[in-house]
């Protein structure tokens, strides 16, 4: 099935729209509007407005008409809305094919609070209809944390961040080793991606732990430097165990919790593979520490990057300085990138292989 996503961003942001988009959900896309095969709800990404998912398709509005004779409606109201996409349609006109189509329709029209949504709209020539979602405002809602950074990421650049760094949720697994308050954390969790955070400063970590309580969200959250994070190799399953619900990376020189349990249960754990163990992060999430009055040493980024590359597949860096040659020293390969302004202040969004 083809899905027709609308959507809506600052020109500040338009470079970062298109970034978390393209990697969201691919397909062709126009100025406004994104055609894709994937299925996506709307309520990810903080840039889309609605979903089309395209169930008609005619050369013209009668000939459309004539094809949702046939259509049955869900529920006893609907509502038929207008979408723009690649033409701009003046509002009578708008509430014109929406009256037409919507009075050959079988059920009432409810303009308030139908039962079901449909969408129709005018591309490239030719007239599409289908079923209509809308998304959500979730990235809103945790707007209102009680803790909070003047610097740090805004909750909506922050869940457009996430989606780039995860556009697949199912088995994912995800690490931001300088967490902060836990922006990051909050988006993630919210649409159910498995993470975890580290932060150096203590105090970060509990306004974090305060943010995700507030929000009924579980502690994921703990003290470390993450120049100390090391990857783990993953303890065998004994017959009949469940997966673990979490890998996790540990400070150097202490044990992973699963490598705990075993050791408590009588097993020793399963020793480190020689060479350099495997990433067992899928994605990493990482907004490089800035201050307004000291900058961080070079040897620091450059631990920190490395590190980084040591615990995941994929990366997304997030930082306010030009840190290529470090990127690259680190062994990473730059896949694509973005930025982010705000008044003076500028971000650069990096992905990284």
């Amino acid at each position: 099935m083809k899905h027709i996503y609308v959507f809506a961003c600052h020109e500040n942001e338009q470079a970062l729209c298109e970034l978390e988009l393209r990697t969201l959900l691919g397909g062709e896309m126009g100025a406004r509007y994104v055609v894709s095969a994937r299925k996506v709800e709307p309520s990810r990404s903080p840039f889309l407005k609605l979903r089309m998912d395209v169930l008609y398709e005619a050369g013209s509005l009668p000939e459309l008409a004539s094809q949702l004779e046939t259509l049955t409606v869900r529920g006893a109201t609907f509502k038929v809305v207008f979408a723009e996409t690649d033409t701009a349609v003046s509002y009578d006109r708008q509430r014109n094919v929406e009256r037409e189509l919507g009075l050959g329709l079988r059920g009432k029209a409810e303009m308030r609070r139908p039962e079901q949504w449909f969408a129709v709209t005018e591309l490239g020539g030719r007239w599409l209809f289908g079923d209509c979602s809308y998304g959500e405002a979730v990235w809103l809602q945790h707007q209102h944390k009680p803790q909070n950074y003047s610097t740090a990421l805004s909750t909506r650049v922050a869940r457009a961040v996430v989606n780039i760094a995860v556009p697949e949720v199912a088995g994912t697994r995800v690490i931001d080793p300088c967490c902060g308050i836990g922006t990051v954390l909050m988006e993630a969790m919210s649409m159910g991606i498995d993470i975890v955070g580290y932060d150096l400063n203590p105090l970060a970590v509990r306004g974090a732990r305060v943010n995700l309580d507030h929000f009924g969200m579980p502690n994921v959250v703990e003290v470390a430097d993450m120049r100390t994070l090391v990857p783990h190799a993953k303890p065998p399953m004994a017959a009949g165990e469940a997966a673990p619900q979490a890998r996790t990376a540990a400070p150097a020189g202490e044990a992973t919790p699963q490598a705990q349990a075993l050791t408590s249960a009588g097993e020793a754990p399963q020793a480190q593979p020689p060479g350099s163990p495997q990433p067992i992060y899928d994605a990493l999430i990482l907004d490089m520490p800035y201050n307004l009055c000291s900058q961080l040493p070079d040897d620091e980024k450059l631990e920190m990057l490395q590190t980084a590359r040591r615990l995941a597949r994929r990366a997304v860096i997030v930082t306010t300085e030009q840190i290529d040659p470090f990127l690259l020293e680190a062994g990473f390969r730059i896949e694509a990138r973005c930025t982010v302004n705000k008044g003076n202040f500028s971000r650069q969004i990096i992905v990284c292989l």
